[in-house]
């Protein structure tokens, strides 16, 4: 496709076909940007005209899909475009009245990355190429052991060849939700099946709770850095965060409290164990301190163990000491298993299990039988914890090799590295160095997502499994000479 003028149908939906200038001090993506943003102005793009898709822009300027997804994120964050479900992009409609003071360019100040242009990176990334990736790179995982965990579901015999024909269970799949109260047991949390609740990943799960146990206007207490998707989320649904910040053994407890006695949060949303960013994990006098904190202010507890797999099972967890009093536990099996099988699930209190169920039919009917079963053979038969162990040995020599590599480019851990993820000092403005790394088709992930207060850093996360590439880090190395 050419973006050229036709006599007969007008201007095509792109900029003009000059070439953009790759050595210059600007980015491409904001070069992109502002082409679209002056076609629009002009009127050669009028309001309704559907921008090309993201793979289609990339292919006719010759720069990755991050970049096209930076210049269009833009664009929507500057009012000119808006996004339709499953359609693509589209010039938005001027507002009746509009003046001309209505911005119709994006902002030089405006956020080249976002939390939204990271997720759409995620569902584009070679995964060779996205050092700031959120999951495991797809050679890692077992591919025929969830074949052959699908096939044995689908197996006619024993009423599972149903699971296939109805509804599931309105709380989840029974033999799964048994199978996760004897994995909670192991992470040292009494629970029956009865206290917990499947849903379509572990965000279902904390947008579950927060809409059962929240009101709009209500305060949140969250760990900054943190992130993103949980800080859009919650503030969306109308909630105050209150950010506190997280330290090498856990949040800031004097800053904690002095928010708790401003504020009176309703909620801690935290991940106690290989946190995302930092990868730290709550030492036990921090975990006591913050269940005493609690209790005596009356706020709830949302911990998120997405890691769990990639942790020990004797870490301490809010939800383990607590014993589910005033805590919920999250986790699911997209971090270990594959993204692609939307399961997760909560672990609650008696008290809430039903509402938490009742408003989980009533925003998705049920979750997949099939994938809960799948998941829950995967368990049963030991698979998975067989895989965790494969996936652990593949990542400490990942995280061996990544961290060489960073250290030897100049860049420094601000925690110790465990986990998935390293918090890393690059020494340069992360936010900036996105921008550039995206015109090369590198999909990093900057500071500033992970702060509760968009504050743009010299800090960014890396993936340890995914950003073993010297070429990456040699390419980081030249940026930030330049930019010096």
């Amino acid at each position: 496709m050419t973006y050229t003028e036709s006599p007969q149908h007008g201007p095509k939906p792109g900029p003009q076909s000059m070439p953009l200038i790759r050595k210059a001090s600007q980015p491409l993506a904001q070069q992109l940007a502002e082409r679209f943003a002056e076609r629009i102005q002009q009127r050669l793009l009028l309001p309704g005209a559907r921008l090309p898709s993201v793979r289609e822009c990339a292919r006719h300027h010759g720069v990755s899909p991050y970049t096209v997804v930076a210049a269009y994120d833009q664009l929507l964050a500057s009012g000119l475009l808006e996004a339709r479900k499953q359609r693509g992009f589209f010039v938005r409609e001027r507002q009746a009245g509009a003046t001309s003071r209505q911005p119709t360019q994006p902002a030089p100040q405006s956020v080249p990355v976002d939390a939204t242009a990271l997720i759409r990176g995620m569902f584009l990334a070679d995964a060779k190429r996205a050092p700031g990736l959120g999951t495991l790179p797809a050679e890692w995982l077992d591919l025929p052991m969830l074949q052959a965990a699908m096939r044995q579901v689908l197996k006619a015999g024993g009423g599972s060849e149903q699971l296939a024909l109805h509804y599931g269970e309105p709380a989840g799949d029974a033999r799964l939700r048994r199978a996760l109260g004897l994995r909670l047991a192991d992470l040292g949390i009494a629970c029956p099946a009865e206290q917990i609740v499947t849903t379509v990943g572990a965000t279902h799960a904390l947008d579950l709770i927060t809409r059962t146990l929240l009101q709009p206007g209500d305060a949140v207490l969250v760990d900054d850095p943190g992130w993103a998707i949980e800080f859009a989320r919650l503030t969306q649904a109308g909630m105050r965060l209150l950010p506190v910040p997280r330290c090498a053994n856990g949040p800031d407890l004097a800053v904690m409290e002095r928010l708790i006695e401003q504020h009176r949060p309703r909620m801690y949303v935290t991940v106690s164990v290989l946190h995302n960013p930092t990868g730290n994990s709550l030492s036990l006098a921090n975990a006591h301190q913050i269940l005493r904190m609690a209790e005596q202010a009356d706020f709830q507890i949302v911990e998120d163990d997405t890691y769990a797999f990639l942790a020990p099972n004797h870490a301490p967890r809010l939800s383990a000491l607590d014993g589910l009093r005033r805590s919920i536990y999250v986790s699911g099996f997209s971090k270990i298993l594959t993204p692609a099988w939307r399961v997760g699930y909560l672990a609650a209190n008696p008290a809430w299990i039903e509402k938490l169920t009742n408003l989980k039919l009533l925003s998705s009917l049920t979750t997949s039988p099939l994938l809960e079963r799948a998941v829950a053979h995967c368990l049963e038969q030991g698979q998975l914890r067989r895989h965790a162990d494969r996936v652990l040995t593949l990542l400490d020599a990942a995280r061996q090799r990544s961290m060489k590599l960073a250290e030897a480019a100049g860049c420094r851990f601000m925690a110790p590295p465990q986990g998935l993820f390293g918090w890393v000092d690059v020494g340069m403005d992360t936010e900036r160095l996105a921008q550039l790394m995206l015109d090369e088709g590198w999909l990093t992930a900057p500071g500033m997502l992970f702060s509760a207060s968009r504050q743009s850093s010299t800090l960014m996360r890396i993936n340890f499994a995914t950003a073993q590439d010297a070429l990456f880090w040699r390419r980081l190395q030249t940026l930030r000479a330049a930019a010096t």
